[in-house]
């Protein structure tokens, strides 16, 4: 008897550990996000009161002349990234409806790998791509006075949230029940009505969720937007803002950080930048996973 039980208590024992690993896993990732959070207050918070309310919400950044002013900071993040999503939301639909609904199997098994692998290109060697080609075709095609423009940064950062907006979209199209197109296919509607009237709006709560990731991955970028976007601080107001110079929080944060004395206001103001950061990915983040629990929630309810 002794001998049988030992078995099945060495099988709890083993099972009690691996949950006990999982469980201590899982609650470190979130207190590394917590703490880094607290490092950013902690370095950050001393920026809203050293620095006046209005030198903050001024329009000029020069640090050296104590002007802090991070309205173009933002307004160059946000004009960058929301541009990029207006670029890569149709290609990225597109390319998931082609992918999941119009392609044959062999080719889909290649096509999805070949998606995840461009997101895995670095984003210097991206950033270098756009400094050598992309830049100089905005600046004789367009017309821009240069190639380091907003636009030319919008068009790299649309490619890079682009396997992530497909990835995401594909698997809610791939959702989406069989009966859904079999009815839209009985009732006489063709393959792309039945695509376009049925199965896309059925998986409208993950193609938001995809591109809510698609502008977190956006905004958070770094390397390839302060290499091609030409980091001027200045207010991107103007009709032709796009092409133009623009500078965003986080090529500003990757710039100067460097160079800054520790514990001074300047270290403060990027850290601040930072706050606003991790503020604005945190909120679109939480957008997303909203639009995924919705989605549970109502097909529970189903």
């Amino acid at each position: 008897m002794e001998f049988a039980k030992a078995p099945g208590l060495t099988k709890r024992w083993g099972e009690f550990a691996i949950e006990t690993i999982i469980r201590v896993l899982g609650l470190s990732s979130i207190g590394f996000v917590v703490m880094i959070f607290l490092f950013l207050l902690r370095e950050g918070l001393p920026t809203f009161w050293e620095i006046p309310l209005n030198n903050l919400l001024g329009t000029r950044w020069y640090p050296t002349f104590d002007y802090f002013g991070a309205v173009p900071l933002v307004l160059g993040s946000v004009l960058v990234t929301l541009l990029a999503i207006v670029i890569a939301l149709p290609l990225g639909l597109a390319t998931a409806v082609f992918v999941r609904e119009i392609a044959p199997p062999w080719a889909r098994e290649i096509l999805k790998p070949v998606i995840e692998v461009l997101a895995g290109i670095p984003s210097v060697v991206l950033g270098f791509f756009g400094m050598t080609l992309v830049a100089p075709l905005v600046r004789e095609v367009l017309g821009a006075p240069t190639g380091l423009t907003a636009f030319t940064g919008a068009l790299l950062l649309a490619y890079m949230a682009l396997p992530t907006m497909i990835s995401v979209a594909e698997d809610a199209l791939d959702t989406v029940p069989k009966s859904y197109r079999d009815a839209g296919l009985s009732m006489g509607a063709t393959q792309w009505q039945t695509i376009w009237r049925v199965v896309v709006p059925a998986a409208r709560s993950g193609v938001v969720t995809a591109v809510m990731l698609g502008m977190g991955r956006a905004i958070g970028e770094t390397m390839a937007v302060m290499m091609v976007t030409g980091n001027a601080a200045r207010l991107p107001l103007s009709l032709d803002s796009l092409f133009r110079p623009v500078r965003t929080m986080t090529a500003t944060i990757a710039a100067e950080m460097g160079e800054v004395a520790q514990g001074s206001t300047h270290y403060h103001a990027l850290f601040g930048l930072g706050i606003i950061l991790f503020a604005l990915t945190f909120v679109i983040n939480l957008a997303a996973a909203a639009t995924i629990f919705k989605k549970r929630r109502r097909g529970g309810l189903r």
